[in-house]
């Protein structure tokens, strides 16, 4: 996310006659998002307002919203409220409220480690963490559509982690080929050296009976991304089956 604010929204001004923002997060392709408080209960929400140029009769905001509601049994899944609609600079703009939960962002775990970078261990843990996300809802077929670092949002629970993923992002209707799409991508967010002491894309791979062609992490300057050439799946059978062998078999590397 962006830190720069287009609505230039204050802390403490009110919208939609509910909400008081307390403070302005960040800002993307489709908008910006205000930690923001509840008047009634004082309960904290996140508020996501639509740029207008961006959200052409509503489509984006309704896109999202309905594909919140659907994905609401994801625990990686931020959970949607409602909708409001304000005016701010003299236009219409629709926000939606949605739960705020605290964590921090992908990149910024990172820069707080040794080095600016994960050991295995800790990367193996959070990477099982998105990936059994990302597969709930994969088998709701729906996708994520934009998946890197800066929308994965992380909070620690000893070893563990909870993770949410934010800003879902409209490539049309759910295929093999999008679902796939969500799968290279978290593998191109783990097989960065940036991101990793060592290349723990090719232990989760060896681990669920899969095969990478990946240079040692040695090989890699900074800015280069791990290739992501999977092995042709095995022949169609029980997914439930595969899935579960997978799962079992990367609980034993854990």
């Amino acid at each position: 996310m962006n830190t720069t604010s287009q609505f230039g929204i204050t802390p403490g001004k009110v919208l939609a006659g509910s909400y008081r923002v307390d403070k302005f997060i960040g800002s993307g392709w489709e908008g910006e998002v205000y930690l923001v408080t509840e008047r009634l209960t004082g309960a904290q929400r996140a508020a996501k307002l639509f740029f207008p140029e961006r959200n052409a009769r509503d489509k984006a905001a309704v896109y999202y919203a309905r594909k919140l509601e659907r994905l609401r049994d994801c625990r990686i899944v931020i959970q949607y409220h409602h909708a409001e609609q304000v005016r701010l600079k003299g236009q219409p703009v629709t926000v939606l409220i949605s739960e705020f939960v605290e964590g921090t962002l992908l990149p910024d775990h990172v820069a707080a480690n040794p080095a600016g970078r994960l050991p295995v261990f800790e990367a193996l843990h959070l990477l099982y963490a998105v990936a059994t996300g990302l597969a709930e809802m994969h088998e709701r077929k729906e996708y994520h559509g934009d998946l890197h670092a800066g929308n994965v949002l992380v909070r620690r629970r000893g070893i563990h982690f909870e993770t949410k993923l934010v800003d879902l992002y409209d490539r049309g209707k759910a295929a093999s080929w999008n679902i796939r799409e969500d799968v290279c991508d978290l593998v191109r967010i783990f097989g960065r050296r940036p991101v990793l002491r060592h290349n723990v894309v090719s232990v989760l791979c060896r681990a669920a009976d899969r095969q990478v062609d990946l240079p040692g992490p040695e090989a890699l300057d900074d800015s280069q991304a791990v290739p992501h050439r999977l092995a042709p799946l095995p022949p169609p059978r029980h997914r439930g089956v595969v899935a579960q062998r997978g799962a079992s078999r990367l609980d034993t590397a854990l």
